[in-house]
C-alpha cells in the first residue's frame, strides 16, 4: 500500500492512502436488467502532431483495444459521439474511419455498437434545412452500410437553420423516413454545447419535450429510444413517463445517473453515458448486482462514482473528455495522457488531482499502483515536490 499526493488550487499538497482495486468480476452471461452503452473516446498516436486544427492522427490499436475492454465487461459501445472528441479535434474523415473500424471490431467481438450520425462534415456553418436533411441522410446511410446502430445526434446546423418546432418535425420526419434500421434520438443540452440551447424549438424544456414526444410518436416504427443529456433529471423522468412502449429512455445525465438507472415504481432509464467510458468495471458490476436482484449492492458500487463523474463533467462541461482520457491513461489503456487537438491541456492540475482523489475513493482505479506511478510522474513533470 502506498500514498497518493494531491494538490489544490492554492498550491497546498496532502497525501491519502492508495486503495486496492475492487474485486469486480467480468460477467459470464449477458447483462439483462439494464442496457448500458459507454461513449468511448479515441487515443492519438503518442508522436502525433496534435496541434489544434490538425487532422486527427489516431492510434487505432489502442483505440480499438479500449472498445474491446468495454465489451469485455458486458457493456455496449457508443462511438463517434462527443466523447470521441467529435467537433473538438476528431475531423470528418477520422470519424468515418472510426465508425468503419469500430463496426468491424464489434462484429469480431460480438459486441453491441451504436454510433453518432450528425451533419458535421459540412464545411459551411449556415445551411438550409434541405442541406441539413441531406447531410443527415449521408451519414445515416454510411453508418447503416457499416453495420452499426444509429444515434441521431443533435445538429448545430439544424439549431442555426430552424426557426420553429415545425422545422425540427420536418427534418426528423424526412431523416427518420430514410432510415432502414432502428434509430435512437439524441438530445444534448446547453451545458454540453451552448449553441443547442433552443434545440427542438424552445429553451423551455417542457415545450421542447412536447416536440420530441411528437416526433417519437409520429415515427414510432423507427425511433427505438432517446438519449437525454440535459443534466436535468426531472425533465428526463417527465419524458420517460410519456414514452410509448416501443421507445427506451437512455440517460445521458452524467450528474444523476445512479437514481435514474435504479428507477422508481418499476420504471427506469437505461444508459448511454460518457461517464461509463471511465467506469466500465464499476458500471458492469453494478448492473450485475441488479441482475441478481440486489439494488443495495448496485447503489453501494455505483453511488460513489457519481461524485467522480460530476468532477469529470464540471463546468465548462464540454471539456469533460479530458477527464475521460486522463482516467484511461491512469488505468493503463493508453501509453500517454494525450488527446487529438491537444485537448489534454483543457483541465488544470488541481482539477485532475480531484479526479485522482475521487477515482481512488470510488474504486475507479483499475490498477492503483500504475495509476499512482503515472500521477506522481505527472506531478514531477509539473514541478510539484514530493
Amino acid at each position: 500500500m502506498s500514498d497518493l499526493l494531491l494538490v489544490d488550487a492554492a498550491g497546498a499538497s496532502r497525501t491519502v492512502a492508495l486503495n486496492d482495486a475492487p474485486a469486480f468480476a467480468k460477467p459470464t452471461t449477458p447483462l439483462t436488467s439494464r442496457v448500458a452503452y459507454a461513449a468511448a473516446h479515441v487515443v492519438p498516436r503518442t508522436t502525433a502532431d496534435n496541434t489544434p486544427g490538425r487532422p486527427a492522427d489516431i492510434d487505432w490499436d489502442a483505440t480499438l483495444a479500449f472498445r474491446r475492454h468495454v465489451w469485455s465487461w458486458g457493456l455496449g459501445v457508443a462511438d463517434a459521439m462527443d466523447t470521441a472528441q467529435r467537433n473538438m479535434g476528431l475531423d470528418a474523415a477520422a470519424t468515418r474511419e472510426l465508425i468503419a473500424r469500430s463496426a468491424q471490431a464489434a462484429r469480431e467481438e460480438g459486441g453491441s455498437l451504436v454510433v453518432g450520425v450528425n451533419t458535421d462534415h459540412l464545411d459551411e456553418e449556415v445551411v438550409s434545412l434541405d442541406a441539413v436533411i441531406d447531410a443527415y441522410k449521408h451519414q445515416l446511410h454510411f453508418t447503416e452500410d457499416a453495420g452499426a446502430g444509429v444515434v441521431l445526434m443533435a445538429s448545430r446546423h439544424l439549431a442555426r437553420a430552424a426557426t420553429s418546432a415545425d422545422d425540427y418535425r420536418r427534418v426528423y420526419r424526412e431523416v427518420l423516413g430514410a432510415a432502414s434500421t432502428p434509430v435512437v434520438l439524441h438530445w444534448l443540452g446547453a451545458a454540453f454545447d451552448p449553441s443547442l440551447a433552443a434545440y427542438f424549438g424552445s429553451t423551455d424544456s417542457t415545450a421542447a419535450s412536447a416536440t420530441v414526444l411528437e416526433i417519437i410518436a409520429e415515427n414510432a416504427d423507427t425511433v427505438s429510444g432517446i438519449k437525454m443529456s440535459l443534466l436535468d433529471p426531472l425533465a428526463e423522468i417527465a419524458v420517460r413517463a410519456q414514452l410509448p412502449g416501443t421507445a427506451t429512455m437512455f440517460t445521458g445525465d452524467d450528474f444523476n445517473y445512479v437514481g435514474l438507472i435504479a428507477g422508481a415504481d418499476g420504471v427506469h432509464s437505461d444508459a448511454l453515458l460518457g461517464a461509463f467510458a471511465a467506469l466500465a468495471p464499476s458500471a458492469s458490476a453494478a448492473i450485475q448486482a441488479l441482475d441478481a436482484d440486489d439494488p443495495g449492492e448496485f447503489e453501494r458500487i455505483l453511488g460513489p462514482t457519481e461524485e467522480l463523474s460530476r468532477q469529470i463533467f464540471a463546468a465548462p462541461t464540454f471539456y469533460y473528455k479530458t477527464g475521460v482520457a486522463f482516467l484511461s491513461w491512469l488505468n493503463g489503456h493508453q501509453e500517454a495522457f494525450s488527446m487529438v487537438g491537444g485537448l489534454h491541456s483543457a483541465r488544470s492540475l488541481p482539477h485532475l488531482s480531484e479526479i485522482v482523489r475521487l477515482a481512488n475513493a470510488s474504486g475507479a482505479l483499475e490498477r492503483p499502483e500504475l495509476a499512482a506511478q503515472r500521477w506522481h510522474a505527472m506531478l514531477d513533470l509539473n514541478g510539484v515536490a514530493r
